[in-house]
């Protein structure tokens, strides 16, 4: 079982798409996001609540409504978008199984327990350099590092692909025999 969860990798993928306005996309539905990269849309609409109820973004209204960022792209760690999906859980659940030793009986010696467990200590430690590598890493850093992995034509593309969407969702709604239509699918 993975610590992170596969929540995470879905909310950072959506949100990578939210983080550059200059690049025509500066809202899109849950539902638009996950089909544009074939995951579950029950499960980012999910968690877009999250991510809204932990401020990271905020919802558009109207027809072409859908989700933004909250705030600027830079300003949104990768360690709020797991602890907002995953909650701020430990890395470790340390037992404290060093006092069951068989030789101990029914009481340990005070050595045995004093302190902190020496495996505990290390996945403490483990863990705050994995927070703090999260918290170093913005959604901004992980945008550019997936343009400059990108032909610059796929861009466009997912802007057009996004704004068909919206327009189709647009045109849907000012028509209500189809919205009638859609009702009786419901």
């Amino acid at each position: 079982m993975s610590h992170i969860s596969t929540g995470v990798e879905y909310g950072l993928h959506c949100l990578l798409y939210l983080s550059d306005p200059a690049a025509g996309v500066s809202d899109a539905s849950a539902k638009d996001l996950a089909e544009l990269q074939g995951v579950p849309v029950e499960y980012v609409a999910k968690l877009f609540t999250k991510l809204s109820r932990a401020g990271i973004v905020a919802a558009t209204e109207g027809v072409r409504g859908g989700f933004r960022l909250a705030r600027p792209a830079a300003e949104i760690s990768v360690l709020d978008v797991v602890n907002a999906i995953d909650g701020n859980k430990a890395l470790f659940d340390c037992r404290e199984i060093r006092a069951n030793c068989a030789v101990f009986g029914d009481k340990p010696p005070a050595w045995a327990t004093r302190g902190v467990c020496s495996i505990h200590a290390v996945m403490l430690d483990a863990e705050k350099r994995m927070t703090e590598s999260l918290a170093a890493h913005s959604l901004a850093d992980l945008a550019t590092r997936t343009v400059e992995k990108a032909p610059a034509a796929y861009g466009h593309q997912v802007v057009k692909w996004l704004g068909h969407r919206s327009s189709t969702r647009r045109s849907e709604s000012g028509n209500p025999h189809r919205n009638a239509h859609q009702g009786e699918k419901s």
